[in-house]
């Protein structure tokens, strides 16, 4: 096969790797629900209805979930001081796990008028996985403590799940992204054909140096035919 030839073909082959690469990534469906609660309060029993969203972001050995309200829930008899509110609530687990986990936010930073809808902050919590997976975040039981009392809201329309994640556990590539960063291994200084085979079976490598791995192939090409 000739230089120019070969170095077409290596780039097709760091183009196909490159399109595999992003299509293993993993993936998150984000959708908005609309969460029907049931509030249990000091003064009596409240509903409300939100639309709530979940997102996830990849961060260290796990995920950044973030619970948002685009509304606000239940209500206080009198003002609530900044500060004098502080919510959390839980996130149920399905798919590839079960179980709950926590979610937890700043208290409130100005004042919440009486008689009006508690507007609740972002609320967040780290997600680890225990195995990849697909794994589904469904909204679950808001609690919302202020001036010594506790309100506790739950779901009660069965909302679904508001993310699914493709979820990588800690040391398994599982869908999730890979870095291969220098490994210490030399490419070959042995003849051109052993550098083309090399440069070929590196795969992730080849993605990575991109053109710089390209153009080092044709300035070592050049140098050859400049001996000869």
């Amino acid at each position: 096969m000739s230089y120019p030839k070969r170095t077409a073909a290596l780039a097709s082959v760091a183009a196909l790797a490159g399109s595999a690469v992003l299509m293993a990534a993993p993936a998150a469906l984000a959708e908005v629900v609309n969460v029907n609660y049931q509030c249990k309060t000091p003064i009596g029993d409240k509903s409300a209805v939100s639309p709530i969203d979940i997102t996830g972001v990849k961060s260290g050995g796990g995920y950044r979930i973030t619970m948002s309200w685009q509304k606000g829930v239940s209500s206080s008899p009198v003002d609530l001081g900044k500060g004098a509110m502080n919510p959390s609530a839980t996130i149920r687990l399905g798919g590839a796990d079960s179980g709950t986990m926590n979610v937890t936010g700043p208290a409130n930073q100005a004042t919440v008028p009486a008689n009006t809808p508690i507007k609740i902050n972002d609320l967040t919590g780290t997600y680890t996985p225990k195995k990849s997976g697909k794994v589904t975040f469904t909204p679950g039981v808001l609690t919302i403590r202020a001036l010594g009392t506790t309100t506790t809201c739950t779901p009660t329309n069965s909302p679904g799940a508001a993310l699914t994640l493709d979820a990588a556990a800690s040391g398994s590539s599982g869908g999730g992204t890979r870095s291969d960063s220098g490994s210490g291994a030399a490419l070959p200084q042995t003849g051109p054909e052993d550098s083309a085979i090399a440069l070929g079976t590196l795969g992730g490598t080849v993605l990575l140096a991109g053109a710089a791995g390209t153009l080092w192939l044709t300035r070592r090409n050049q140098a050859a035919r400049a001996r000869h």
